[in-house]
């Protein structure tokens, strides 16, 4: 057998060996890891005027959250948002991240989120499925990309990045 033949055997076997899982591992109970991602959503907002400069905001969106560095827990979610903006006070939320398998991570969300500062941060309170025992949190900017005049927006994170630990069962919240 010619020795490219071999060359080309082994390299279409490892091409077709198993799939890298979506996972990476997260470390014992304790350790903390960094990720980074991209967070990309589109949706509705409604709004109303609270006084002269001040309007009241409830979001809706559904995007897709991609994560990367060696602490995220998967690589690629569906994410949904809910959240109360205040122009004054600033914004609180739930975000829930949805892997390929249907596990999910859920999350508290609270920020400035006014036209002078939108700094975001979220709280990993829980999960299912190879994420119920993770726990953490993550900041943003959020720019708006598009705001239509029917309540239609996309926006996009900036900046994301955060940590998580896996913590033990006896930690765990019941």
């Amino acid at each position: 057998m010619p020795k490219y033949l071999l060359v080309f055997g082994l390299a279409l076997a490892a091409a077709c060996g198993p799939a890298t899982p979506s996972a990476v591992s997260v470390t014992p109970s304790g350790g903390a890891l960094e990720f980074a991602g991209s967070w990309n959503g589109l949706g509705s907002r409604r709004s109303i005027s609270l006084g002269p400069a001040r309007v009241g905001s409830i979001i809706d969106l559904k995007g897709t959250l991609l994560l990367s560095g060696a602490g995220r827990p998967g690589v690629g979610f569906q994410s949904q948002v809910i959240g109360l903006t205040d122009s004054a006070t600033g914004f609180q939320g739930r975000s829930v991240w949805t892997d390929e398998r249907g596990d999910a991570i859920y999350s508290t969300l609270q920020g400035e989120g006014t036209a002078a500062a939108n700094r975001i941060t979220g709280t990993i309170l829980s999960g299912t499925g190879r994420y119920a025992d993770l726990r953490g949190s993550y900041e943003f900017s959020w720019q708006w990309v598009m705001e239509g005049d029917d309540g239609a927006v996309q926006g996009r994170a900036a900046d994301f990045k955060g940590h998580l630990q896996r913590i033990s069962p006896e930690e765990s919240p019941r």
